[in-house]
């Protein structure tokens, strides 16, 4: 589970005789990553496709072409059809003819309507103006022009010019037309550089009221008919879509497998195919593919690809120098037999988790897809981020929600990468609902403590002034979570790096883990406590100790009893120890950059209290909403109680009312409330998900990748078809 699936290397040998049932049995098992040939072999070409590919891609395209007319779309089936290849050609034409009329009708009625719309809008200042189009044109002594500008300027031109003789100035409410009689000049020189914008007159005559009234009606007829001819399209898709759509996959496939000789090495005789499939499908492989040729093919396993052995070298190869997984080559005989190509490509990726798991997947793929080589992060995401969401959110009613949401978007969208996402929130919300559970809230009310822990819930998360201890706690215990999830990081990356041998292994990521494991030990014991807060000595430790100042500890500085008021001293000095002897490691393994790199030990640690801070931003934030819908107390022991109905009745004597609630103000303090009680809990929720879930996401990519995450593997795509629509049975 923390290593993609061991893949092998295969590869198929024989005669061009039989490699169209090859071909056939390849496909239909599905499990082949073909790799591509590279001319490696003398006397051997890149294959050429099948005899009919190119009918057969051509039939595809005309097929996809129907289907962009209809709007043809994936759709579910019940039944999976045979098609009948006697009568699929003629039925095919003859959607062809029908649905390709019918779209060059709708095509050119669509032009005719932009057309039509287009000439409503050229008339539409005409109209404005009230002057038949007619007069507006053809004249042999008067110049006219009409548009938009200001009138005083066009006038005060047309009197200041001597070309001019006489002219006259008609308008509409935004609309000039000028008609003018120049002597031996043009009216578009006179106007030039006033503010004028001439419009075209449109063809045409009479008034071009009634001129946008025949338009009107010939939208109307073309808007009609092409309403005729798109229920004429739809009715075709209905009967033909699914038709289509069988056809579509069958072609597909058929091009699949005729173009397949284009990764193979071919001669006039012989054919070399070569790939990977997961090791645990060889057996079958090598029978399918055998029987299928009736044994005239060599079926050979080149290799079992170990994860270490393609991981990458600490130095460069050579040019001419053949990495892990180069070959060498052979000979290829017709008569069957072996032959391997000298092939430089790796395994692909194929990674190997628990269905519980699966949905993580996405969150790792959108850094990259894990390399052959290096463990997979899948399950450490599964243990971590539901945890730390859960952790920060921890409220039934919000998780209850967050499940909800993952478990329609699961159900009810086709993308599996959404899929994917829905099944990450419904763990969220899992988690969620758990430490809801153990802290007794609901929408951030604490009846649900009272109901289940008497009042006394397990946790607390620290916003009430008599629970403080319990937010010191969790700045303390989300260092301890940093430790161990940087540490787990690290021994990622030292797994990953064996193959380079232990020592290289120890000085990159080994030497992190000492110098980050000794630090953090002096930190967390009592040697010169003095210089370090109270809390890493008081909020694990019991009231009846001391701290290591002699000074007593009191009740309310505890949240957890358990005794633990720092390592001892000793250890401490220890911690130095190692500390020192880490950092001299990473200087000896990777010089100054490791030593100017050394405080990230301490700062990426402290990155882990960003949990502690949205745990008590997001149960302030649904303090707020609730205290604003029902009103709030504070009694003489400090803690903070809703008020409901009744107002100042509910308060006890000698609290402090914080707020009096706005259900307590009437009818529209109701109505404001609600408002504010619905949409403060909504926005908290969509806030979980930007400040929880993605200060979560960035803990898992920058913090815990960081220290040994690469990526970057090639995507596992078998050979093959999960048909659909079709079936050969």
């Amino acid at each position: 589970m923390l290593r993609p699936e061991r893949m092998s290397k295969v590869s198929v040998t024989g005669s061009n005789r039989v490699i169209e049932p090859v071909i056939e049995a390849i496909h239909d098992l599905e499990v082949v990553h073909l790799s591509e040939y590279e001319g490696q072999i003398e006397g051997f070409e890149t294959g050429t496709p099948l005899t009919g590919a190119d009918d057969a891609a051509d039939n595809l395209v005309t097929v996809r072409s129907l289907q962009s007319m209809l709007d043809v779309t994936e759709r579910d089936i019940e039944d999976r059809r045979i098609l009948d290849w006697e009568t699929v050609p003629e039925r095919l034409e003859t959607i062809r003819e029908s649905v390709t009329e019918l779209d060059d009708e709708r095509a050119t009625v669509r032009t005719d309507l932009s057309n039509v719309e287009d000439d409503l809008g050229s008339l539409q200042p005409f109209i404005d103006l009230g002057i038949d189009l007619d007069l507006l044109r053809g004249y042999e002594t008067l110049s006219v022009m009409a548009g938009t500008g200001d009138q005083d300027a066009v006038e005060t031109a047309l009197e200041e010019a001597d070309t001019i003789e006489a002219f006259e100035v008609f308008t509409g409410d935004d609309v000039l037309a000028v008609f003018a009689h120049p002597d031996d000049v043009s009216l578009e020189d006179v106007l030039v550089g006033v503010d004028f914008t001439q419009y075209e007159v449109p063809d045409g005559e009479g008034d071009p009221l009634d001129a946008a009234e025949t338009l009107r009606e010939n939208r109307t007829e073309l808007e009609a008919e092409l309403e005729r001819i798109e229920e004429e399209l739809a009715a075709a898709r209905e009967e033909h879509a699914e038709f289509l759509l069988a056809v579509e996959e069958a072609l597909f496939i058929d091009v699949q497998k005729r173009e397949a000789p284009l990764r193979f090495a071919t001669s006039d005789h012989a054919f070399v195919a070569e790939g990977w499939i997961p090791e645990r499908e060889y057996d079958t492989f090598e029978q399918t593919v055998t029987e299928a040729a009736d044994g005239h093919v060599a079926v050979d396993e080149i290799e079992v690809a170990a994860h270490q052995d393609y991981a990458p070298s600490h130095e460069a190869h050579e040019p001419d120098e053949p990495g892990p997984e180069s070959t060498e080559t052979e000979d290829v005989a017709a008569d069957g037999g072996s032959a391997e190509l000298e092939s430089g490509d790796s395994p692909p990726v194929l990674l190997d988790n628990h269905r519980l798991a699966k949905p993580f997947e996405v969150l790792v793929k959108a850094i990259n897809q894990p390399t052959y080589w290096e463990l997979d992060p899948t399950i450490a995401i599964l243990l971590t981020f539901p945890l730390m969401f859960g952790f920060m959110i921890g409220d039934v009613g919000y998780g209850i929600l967050y499940a909800t949401i993952g478990y329609l978007i699961v159900t009810r969208v086709e993308s599996d990468g959404l899929k994917s996402l829905g099944g990450v929130a419904v763990w969220a919300g899992a988690f969620t609902i758990l430490f809801g559970i153990l802290y007794g809230e609901i929408f951030g009310l604490h009846g649900l403590g009272d109901v289940l822990w008497a009042g006394h819930p397990p946790l607390h998360k620290g916003l009430q002034p008599n629970f403080l201890a319990y937010a010191q706690a969790w700045l303390f215990l989300t260092l301890f979570v940093g430790l161990l999830h940087l540490t787990a990081g690290y021994v990622f990356g030292f797994v990953n790096l064996l193959s380079h041998g232990i020592k290289d292994a120890f000085f990159e990521k080994g030497s992190w883990i000492v110098l980050m494991g000794g630090i953090w030990l002096w930190i967390f014991s009592t040697h010169a406590a003095g210089a370090k807060p109270d809390l890493l000595f008081t909020v694990f430790n019991s009231a009846e100790a001391t701290l290591p100042s002699g000074a007593a500890i009191a009740s309310d500085q505890v949240a957890f009893a358990l005794g633990f008021g720092g390592f001892p001293a000793t250890a401490g000095l220890v911690g130095l120890v190692l500390a020192a002897t880490g950092l001299g490691l990473l200087v000896l393994g990777e010089g100054a950059l490791g030593l100017l790199e050394s405080l990230n030990v301490l700062v990426n640690v402290l990155s882990y209290t960003r949990i502690a801070a949205v745990l008590l931003a997001k149960a302030g934030m649904a303090f707020v909403v609730n205290l604003l819908f029902f009103g709030a107390y504070q009694d003489p022991e400090g803690l903070f109680h809703f008020l409901v109905i009744g107002g100042h009745a509910h308060a006890p004597e000698g609290a402090t009312v914080l707020f009096q609630g706005l259900i307590n103000m009437g009818p529209i303090g109701w109505l404001g409330g609600i408002l504010v009680l619905v949409v403060g809990h909504l926005l908290v929720l969509a806030l979980g998900i930007t400040s929880a879930g993605l200060q979560a996401v960035r803990l898992e990519y920058v913090e815990f990748f960081g220290k040994f995450y690469e990526g970057g593997g090639a995507n596992y795509h078998p050979f093959g078809y999960t048909r659909h629509y079709t079936t050969t049975d």
